[in-house]
């Protein structure tokens, strides 16, 4: 099996193509909201898939960590403009502190190639 490596360094990779499928990274932004975070994340996990060769049409699963709980129809409200429908992933949301108190939301997500 071929395993290709986007953006690897010394502790992970922002991706990792492998068995036909794309893991990403947990991917976080800075922004002042909950809203605006998502929005960065989502468009860096957009990219990612592209650089692979997908897309989120072929997401198969997402994981979600949300600092504050009490932001979470903040966040699905973005996520829900994201995802396509009918095409939407297999998915857990976690409340949990982040790796740096600015980060309010981190997404990772599992898609199969085109």
């Amino acid at each position: 099996m071929t395993i290709v490596r986007l953006d690897a360094g010394p502790r992970m990779s922002q991706a990792v193509v492998a068995g036909g499928l794309v893991f990403t990274a947990g991917q976080v932004a800075e922004g002042p909201t909950v809203t605006a975070q998502t929005e960065a994340a989502l468009a860096q996990i957009d990219a990612l898939l592209a650089r692979a060769g997908t897309s989120k049409a072929n997401l198969v699963s997402a994981t979600i960590w949300l600092v504050d709980m009490a932001e979470f129809a903040e966040m699905n409200a973005v996520w829900d403009r994201w995802v396509i429908p009918g095409a939407t992933p297999a998915r857990a949301t976690v409340g949990a502190p982040l790796a740096a108190p600015i980060f309010k939301v981190e997404i990772a997500v599992v898609a199969a190639l085109d």
